[in-house]
C-alpha cells in the first residue's frame, strides 16, 4: 500500500468516525424531550460537522499539497457550555435519575473514546509534523466532548442509582 493510499485510508475511517458522531448526537437531540439534552447534543453534533469540514478539506487538497493540506487554520474550541458548572447544573436538574440521558451519555463517551483512541494512533503513525498536530488537536478536541460527557454521566448515574434503590456501596 502506498502512502498516498494509507494516508487517505486514514482520512476515510476518521470521516466515517465523524459522520457517525454526528448521526448519533443529532438523533439523540431530535428525540431528546428536554432543553438541556438537546442543546448538548446539537452542541455536540455541529462540532462533528466542523470536523467533518476539516477531513474533506484535508483529503480534497492532500494530492496537490501532501502534508501540507493539514495545515488548516486550526483554533482550540472555546470554553463551551457543557464545559461549565451551569450548564451542568441545569443538565442535572433537567436529567435527574433518567435512564434516556444516561443512556445516551454513555453512548456518547463511547463513541469518543473510540474516536480519541483512533485520532491518537493516526497522530502516533505520522511522520510529518503537520499530519501529527492535525490528528492531535482532533483527539484533543474529543477529549474535551469525554471529559464533559463523563462529568455529566457520573452525576446523572450517581442519581439513578438512588431514585432506583441501587447504592451497594
Amino acid at each position: 500500500m502506498s502512502d498516498r493510499e494509507r494516508m487517505l485510508g486514514i482520512l476515510r475511517k476518521a470521516y466515517q468516525i465523524e459522520v457517525d458522531g454526528y448521526t448519533f448526537y443529532s438523533m439523540t437531540a431530535d428525540r431528546a424531550d428536554k432543553d438541556v439534552v438537546r442543546e448538548l447534543f446539537a452542541k455536540l453534533a455541529a462540532d462533528e460537522v466542523q470536523h467533518q469540514a476539516f477531513l474533506k478539506s484535508v483529503a480534497g487538497h492532500y494530492d496537490e499539497m501532501g502534508a501540507a493540506a493539514f495545515q488548516l487554520n486550526l483554533r482550540s474550541p472555546e470554553q463551551r457550555a457543557i464545559n461549565q458548572a451551569l450548564f451542568t447544573a441545569r443538565f442535572r436538574e433537567q436529567a435527574a435519575a433518567s435512564e434516556f440521558e444516561l443512556g445516551v451519555l454513555s453512548v456518547g463517551m463511547t463513541l469518543e473514546s473510540n474516536a480519541i483512541r483512533y485520532f491518537s494512533s493516526a497522530a502516533q503513525q505520522a511522520s510529518e509534523a503537520e499530519v501529527t498536530g492535525f490528528y492531535q488537536f482532533l483527539a484533543d478536541w474529543e477529549k474535551q466532548h469525554y471529559d464533559a460527557l463523563e462529568s455529566l454521566f457520573d452525576a446523572v448515574r450517581a442519581e439513578h442509582q438512588a431514585a432506583s434503590g441501587f447504592a451497594p456501596f
